[in-house]
């Protein structure tokens, strides 16, 4: 998470768009023969029953597991999961969550699994699958604990139980002059010295929480049914883990090798033994490993660890500090602003043989540094879409490398109307933004009706993107033209050297998929965003042109219907039926009524373009 405190500032709420589910398409449900495989690791790819290789876009759901008031569950009740889950899908784009769940009240008392938190949880998981979202769910913490606070500290945490705690004896927790949340990790001694004694096994703690991870999957498998157990794709184990301290002559490397790797292997085991074995370990390095400020990074990234497929998954988070700071950058991100900082999550997962995710990024969305997110949000966007910025990608679209999974940070409902006790103090009760630590990051709220509204523009988060493609995925590129206040940002503008291609597209929204044929059986798939109504999108592909497509058949070759799940969201097929063969598509929603003539004359233009690539 974002090391974020906005302690003595003005909060400064920034509402961004302000589309609701009210007026959505009535929810039908939606299963096509190709729908509801279960995810594997293939190649370095996830890929699903029928080859194709999956992008995972989602939020994470939520932050609210970081607090008391719902006892440790994302939501009140199963109604407000299923809410959400609508929500996430119709407004938000996602098809994926990483579903937050927390060891101090799975385990409140030692050796003794709480199932009625279980229960909970898993019926507000079921709502999310039952919305055709995959899930995968992370054992939460931050800080270790919220008890190691007292009632009246300026911070507080999350993870392990009271009795896990109570079993150290630790000092009094003091993070010194401490302007950021984060930096408890590496100056408050209680912190340093819980979470050394949990890598450690001191107390037999870790041995505790692997055996609590063990009974938590096999209740999930147990109470789901087999379709939604498909769409549940994995297992985060641990968030952001660190050492603590190092051991005298331990190295941040070292660690990771001899510390956190055996870990992950302990907890894989665990995963086999509670009917996980077909679904990866989503493994995290050092939380410093990728820091874009110097003096917090860290050499990691699981370098020693070998080939990770098809069992693990790199996964990884990224914030910018250096905006979130407000003292290292001024100003606000551009095109390209985090190429090299993706890429090389890209390549670490490349070495590793398995993909990435990026299953935690963001930006504050109130506070003195909130008038960056716009931008920021962009360029994270952009350079999980393609490692080549805007202003090079039409020259050089091959260098784009594979388009990223990732889940923002996060998707709560509640922000902004929590009734949260701090540290369980009456007096400290926190209602604004996420009620945790002075951050505000949700991309969604409830309105005062009740019905969930986007805080950010719909045209960055609701985005173009390949779910699905039959083959593997060449490059890809989306303008989403989204705000920054008054400003439409375009940072990939359409070159002058395709002029009928630049009129087609306007002052439109555009994504172009290059992708190469692997014979497989179901089409490729991209999510529509609700901005992409269906007699407003264009199609220009060497598979055909066409504006406002037709409704899907298996011998149509561009085509929409609804994804799965019944949320009123939309997807875009496009079926090949050849092997190795170079396709393209552009989408736009653009042009009004397009002219035949234009249509031709784009997809000639593209057809040269594509050629040389």
């Amino acid at each position: 998470m974002p090391n974020i405190r906005a302690r003595l500032l003005a909060v400064l709420v920034v509402l961004l768009g302000s589309l609701t589910v009210a007026g959505s398409p009535p929810a039908t449900a939606a299963t096509l023969p190709f729908d509801g495989t279960a995810l594997t690791v293939s190649d370095g790819r996830f890929t699903d029953g029928h080859g194709r290789e999956v992008v995972l876009r989602g939020y994470n759901v939520s932050g609210e597991t970081k607090l008391a008031e719902n006892g440790g569950l994302p939501f009140a009740s199963v109604a407000d999961a299923r809410k959400s889950a609508t929500a996430l899908r119709a407004l938000g784009g996602g098809n994926s969550v990483r579903f937050l769940l927390s060891w101090a009240y799975a385990e409140p008392v030692r050796d003794q699994v709480d199932t009625a938190y279980l229960s909970a949880a898993t019926a507000q998981m079921r709502a999310f699958l039952d919305a055709g979202i995959r899930v995968y769910p992370d054992f939460h913490q931050d800080l270790y604990s919220r008890y190691l606070f007292h009632a009246g500290s300026w911070y507080t945490g999350d993870g392990a139980p009271k009795w896990a705690v109570d079993a150290g004896n630790y000092p009094d927790e003091f993070c010194g002059i401490c302007l950021f949340w984060g930096q408890n990790i590496t100056q408050n001694e209680a912190v340093k010295r819980a979470t050394y004694d949990f890598w450690h096994n001191a107390h037999g703690l870790q041995d505790a929480f692997l055996t609590t991870a063990r009974k938590t999957m096999t209740y999930i498998r147990q109470n789901v049914t087999a379709a939604q157990f498909a769409g549940v794709v994995g297992f985060n184990p641990y968030n952001e883990p660190h050492a603590g301290t190092y051991d005298s002559g331990q190295t941040s490397r070292t660690w990771e090798r001899d510390v956190l790797w055996p870990f992950y292997e302990k907890f894989r085991a665990r995963m086999d033994e509670a009917g996980w074995q077909d679904k990866p370990l989503f493994a995290e390095p050092n939380l410093f490993w990728n820091a874009n400020l110097d003096f917090q990074r860290q050499e990691g990234g699981l370098l020693d660890a070998g080939m990770l497929g098809p069992r693990y998954v790199f996964n990884t988070h990224f914030y910018d500090q250096k905006a979130i700071s407000g003292i290292f950058m001024w100003g606000k991100a551009a095109d390209g602003q985090y190429a090299g900082d993706f890429g090389k999550i890209r390549d670490r997962a490349s070495a590793t043989r398995t993909p990435a995710i990026v299953s935690e990024f963001g930006h504050p969305l109130s506070g003195p540094v909130a008038d960056k997110a716009p931008t920021v949000l962009k360029a994270m966007y952009q350079a999980l879409d393609s490692r080549v910025p805007g202003a090079r990608w039409w020259s050089n679209p091959a260098g784009s490398g594979p388009v990223l999974s990732g889940t923002q940070w996060q998707w709560d409902i509640y922000n902004g109307r929590h009734h949260e006790l701090m540290n369980g103090n009456p007096d400290k009760v926190l209602t604004a933004g996420d009620a945790w630590n002075d951050e505000d990051l949700s991309a969604v709220r409830l309105d005062d009706s009740g019905t969930p509204v986007l805080r950010q523009d719909a045209r960055l988060v609701d985005r173009l993107y390949p779910s699905a493609t039959s083959g593997t995925t060449v490059a890809f590129t989306y303008e989403d033209r989204s705000r920054d206040g008054s400003t439409t940002l375009t940072w990939n503008p359409v070159p002058s050297s395709l002029p009928n291609v630049a009129r087609l597209v306007g002052t439109g929204q555009y994504g172009l998929l290059l992708w190469r044929s692997s014979g497989a059986s179901a089409p490729t798939e991209l999510h529509l965003p609700a901005s992409f109504p269906t007699g407003a999108t264009t199609v220009v592909s060497d598979l055909g042109t066409v504006h406002a497509p037709p409704e899907y058949t298996p011998s149509t070759p561009i085509a929409v219907a609804a994804e799965p799940g019944g949320t009123g969201s939309r997807r875009l097929l496009l079926t090949d039926r050849d092997s190795g063969v170079l396709h393209y598509a552009l989408v736009t929603n653009g042009a009004s009524a397009p002219a035949a003539d234009l249509l031709d004359a784009a997809r000639s233009e593209l057809a040269t373009w594509a050629a040389r690539q």
